[in-house]
């Protein structure tokens, strides 16, 4: 089983010219410090909207939205956000009940979302977690779930008797998903579409850990980084880091080789970076390895896990006994956002 974490890091990055519209949400039941729900909204990573069960109030975070919305838009978000409080409170109990459990922290998630590249090509997901890991997807090619344990397998059940809910889901996800999308980079058009080059670092925690390139402060989003060892391609004992937003809406990228002391003295390495048509390389020597760890102004990967998800829900007809509600954003308040 994938655990979700991974996923939601790793899922939809890799694509050039590639613009996105996510949303995430989560609900949390038992003893924390943190909102029972919480929404959250990303345009090409960066978050423009937010909603928690505290403040009760979905709100901008970015200026392209809070000047290009008014009021109705909000408050058509905040009621929807509200009922979909109430939906999360019922699948994360229904949930407990399947996996027996009564007392600890748990949580349920919800990821969905499209991408447009520049030739037109669309893409559509939704994905469900439960406690950090896969619980149902949806194939939108045969329009059924995918049950990622015996748990979901009966909401998995549920869902495909009909094919209705996941036929709503396609629907939003290539059609009302992608209008929104492009609406929302033409409002934020200055900041989703500008170039910015990146700044490449060297460093590590000590003479003998591994060597980490970072790349920082890039947009769009695209960007290459690979390693050389004495001018030529070296691939062994390479790690690739996920691509994760800076809170000024640009990138960071990390990418890290595992190389002896002795080796670094005999051999020249260097870490290439290829953004936008430029190419940064930065060779490796003792005076570009500072001891210390990298501290990245990214957008928290944990918060990114629990803080999920915007757009809105509406429940489907109520149904006989207790069973996970499907949150549809293809309905009603979701088709403003």
């Amino acid at each position: 089983m994938r655990p979700l974490l991974l996923l939601l890091l790793g899922a939809h990055l890799a694509y050039a010219g590639t613009h996105s519209l996510k949303y995430f949400y989560t609900a949390v039941s038992g003893d924390i410090d943190f909102p029972e729900f919480t929404a959250v909204g990303l345009v090409d990573e960066g978050q423009f909207i937010y909603f928690d069960s505290n403040t009760k109030e979905a709100v901008p975070k970015t200026e392209w939205i809070r000047q290009n919305e008014g009021a109705d838009y909000w408050n058509t978000n905040t009621q929807g956000l509200i009922g979909a409080h109430q939906t999360f409170k019922n699948n994360i109990q229904v949930a407990k009940e399947r996996f027996n459990q009564s007392t600890g922290v748990h949580t349920n998630t919800v990821m969905y979302g499209c991408e447009l590249d520049d030739d037109g090509t669309k893409r559509g997901y939704e994905l469900h977690g439960y406690d950090g890991e896969d619980f149902l997807s949806l194939d939108i090619s045969t329009l059924t779930w995918t049950a990622a344990n015996d748990k979901a397998m009966i909401t998995k059940v549920k869902w495909d008797s009909t094919g209705a809910y996941a036929m709503q889901e396609k629907a939003y996800l290539e059609n009302t998903c992608i209008e929104w999308l492009q609406k929302y980079v033409v409002y934020g058009k200055d900041t989703l579409e500008r170039k910015v080059s990146p700044q490449v670092f060297l460093q590590q925690k000590s003479s003998s850990s591994q060597v980490t390139c970072h790349a920082t402060g890039f947009h769009p989003k695209a960007v290459t980084i690979s390693w050389q060892r004495n001018g030529q391609e070296h691939h062994e004992d390479v790690d690739l880091g996920e691509l994760l937003p800076n809170e000024d809406g640009t990138y960071q990228r990390m990418s890290t080789i595992r190389v002896t002391p002795d080796e670094l003295k005999k051999n020249q390495y260097s870490c290439v970076v290829e953004h936008q048509g430029e190419t940064f390389t930065k060779i490796v020597t003792d005076d570009s390895l500072p001891i210390g760890i990298i501290v990245g102004a990214v957008a928290g990967i944990l918060v990114l896990l629990a803080v999920i998800g915007v757009v809105v829900f509406k429940l489907m007809q109520k149904k006989k006994g207790t069973d996970f509600k499907p949150v549809n954003p293809s309905d009603d308040v979701s088709n403003d956002s």
